[in-house]
């Protein structure tokens, strides 16, 4: 049976006034890893320990989401920090999250950077190479969530750092497998079926479309969905119901 991963992205509690912790709670019954936020971007103690403890409840795999301290641009800003800055700054971040999994008799399963720090590592193989070091140094049985075909890809390989080849459900994808940029117009997806049609693609056909219409090839490891959509709740359902009718079995990596 072919199996996929369905990561979210959790825990993300800011000044944001639409946050609220009851739907990331909900979003966990359909997916199988979560990503929490860990205090730089967005996130607080009280939000890791109750996602932590609400994820152990359903069976969910949890990882540390680490990004740039930018609470004010919800890590989404570049930034110019030395490899030893974003080192320090990813340990710091793991450290904070692990604490409340380590209260209850375990530890972390993956690592996924977020926002900037994510998709500027997917280009600079001096931050990637950065943040793969981190993980290792913290945790070496800990995965690392990247885009796929990325340079974050490359120098977990290059390291002996486990490593998973992340996909979006709702984004678009330019034709050296980058992420559309989101202050594009065209950066996300917004139709249900469209996303829908290329998580089936990605994940059985190993290719996606581009924003130019060309098809290019993709390792479809997990799937990223969003819960602060304004249906992801609803989608989330969708996707897990799809895959489970065309025998996909969702499941950790």
């Amino acid at each position: 049976m072919q199996t996929i991963d369905i990561n979210c992205d959790m825990g993300e509690s800011t000044n944001l006034w639409y946050y609220h912790i009851d739907n990331d709670i909900a979003m966990l019954q359909f997916i199988s890893s979560a990503n929490i936020a860990c205090g730089f971007h967005a996130g607080d103690a009280l939000t890791m320990h109750e996602l932590v403890d609400a994820a152990l409840l359903a069976g969910v795999a949890i990882g540390a989401h680490p990004g740039f301290e930018d609470r004010e641009n919800f890590g989404r800003t570049n930034r110019s920090l030395s490899p030893a800055r974003i080192y320090d700054s990813v340990i710091y971040q793991l450290g904070a999250l692990n604490a409340f999994l380590s209260i209850n008799g375990t530890k972390l399963h993956h690592v996924k950077p977020h926002g900037a720090l994510y998709n500027m590592a997917a280009k600079d193989a001096v931050i990637a190479k950065a943040i793969c070091t981190a993980v290792k140094d913290y945790d070496a049985d800990l995965i690392l969530y990247g885009l796929s075909g990325c340079e974050l890809i490359h120098n977990a390989i290059a390291i002996s750092l486990k490593n998973c080849s992340e996909v979006f459900a709702d984004r678009t994808y330019q034709e050296d497998g980058t992420l559309t940029e989101r202050s594009s117009s065209d950066a996300m997806i917004e139709d249900e079926e469209k996303s829908m049609r290329q998580v089936l693609q990605m994940i059985q056909n190993g290719t996606v479309n581009t924003t130019s219409g060309k098809s290019i090839t993709i390792t479809a490891e997990t799937v990223c969905i969003h819960s602060d959509g304004k249906n992801a709740l609803s989608f989330a359902k969708r996707i897990h119901e799809t895959l489970n009718q065309k025998a996909i079995e969702i499941k950790p990596v």
